[in-house]
């Protein structure tokens, strides 16, 4: 791997009381956005809330402007408009009211064609989802993760010992809950494809992590007479490099989709760099600082 850092002797474990101050508040915004979630009161998706989401193709460019005050005039509320400009498309979605299903799409169908006459259009496609279906994904999609957590705990426990995989996962729960935390903050969309970035995360998050404790387990045989804590910090530097490279590129690729993967990617992208961030900063100051403070002594480095 390029040395991207030469040799660094920074104490990271000697700054993990004040990371562990950081990751509490990350970690408590994340667990309020879950429940928030969970009873509904947060930003969700037509994914987990239910509703209607129909797509035009328009023969011509179409301003979102236009549309918009299009369905205002009609007497249609609470929807979110995203364009695809390429392709002359608009897509609409209408969070959960009072219209049964069916009804919204032929209310929507009905406004543009007498308020839209001179740029001819098609329906591309139509989503449906009522608040059943709704709850019931919403609840599958937290089986998602609960489910990706314990593979990580049980993956690692294996792999290395259960104190490193209880590690690995407390950091991996800690940068679903950042993300989802920040997420709520900001008001974004909850919904399936913040669920897939979160899944992406926690693999890339544990991917890191065990790079580090991978070196942390070689160091701990070769240098039997140094501390375990001494023995963890200059693993993590002499990874150092590679972690950073490694964070470098993801970010390249998430930020270039950020600006020009369209609106469609525009949230996924964004979990990602936040992920990315937040990953690296926890394989370091969260995975490490939590298997040391449980057994950081020579007995359990010699198991």
């Amino acid at each position: 791997m390029i040395e991207l850092i030469k040799k660094t002797n920074i104490n990271f474990l000697g700054k993990r009381y004040i990371a562990f101050v950081v990751s509490g508040i990350l970690s408590l915004i994340g667990i309020i956005a879950v429940i928030q979630i969970a009873t509904g009161h947060a930003n969700l998706g037509i994914d987990f809330a239910g509703g209607t989401a129909i797509q035009f193709k328009f023969e011509k460019p179409v301003a979102l402007h236009d549309i918009r005050l299009a369905l205002e005039a009609g007497g249609l509320k609470d929807f979110d408009l995203q364009d695809l400009p390429s392709e002359n498309k608009i897509l609409i979605r209408v969070k959960k009211t009072d219209y049964k299903l069916g009804e919204v799409s032929e209310t929507i169908t009905s406004i543009l064609s007498q308020k839209v006459t001179v740029n001819k259009y098609v329906v591309d496609s139509i989503t449906e989802i009522g608040p059943k279906v709704g709850g019931r994904l919403r609840a599958d999609a937290a089986r998602a993760v609960a489910f990706a957590v314990v593979g990580i705990l049980i993956y690692v426990a294996f792999r290395f010992q259960f104190k490193f995989g209880v590690g690995a996962t407390v950091a991996t729960f800690h940068d679903v809950l950042a993300v989802l935390g920040i997420f709520f903050i900001m008001g974004r969309e909850i919904n399936l494809i913040l669920i897939t970035a979160l899944l992406t995360i926690a693999g890339y998050s544990l991917t890191d992590t065990v790079v580090i404790f991978d070196r942390i387990r070689e160091n701990l045989k070769l240098k039997q007479r140094e501390s375990v804590e001494a023995v963890m910090n200059t693993s993590i530097n002499e990874v150092l490099s590679r972690t950073i490279i490694t964070s470098i590129t993801v970010l390249f690729t998430s930020i270039a989709l950020f600006f020009f993967g369209g609106e469609v990617l525009h949230d996924f992208s964004l979990a990602i760099i936040m992920g990315v961030v937040i990953g690296t900063f926890s394989s370091i100051f969260v995975a490490s600082p939590i298997v040391l403070i449980w057994g950081g002594k020579r007995p359990f480095a010699k198991k």
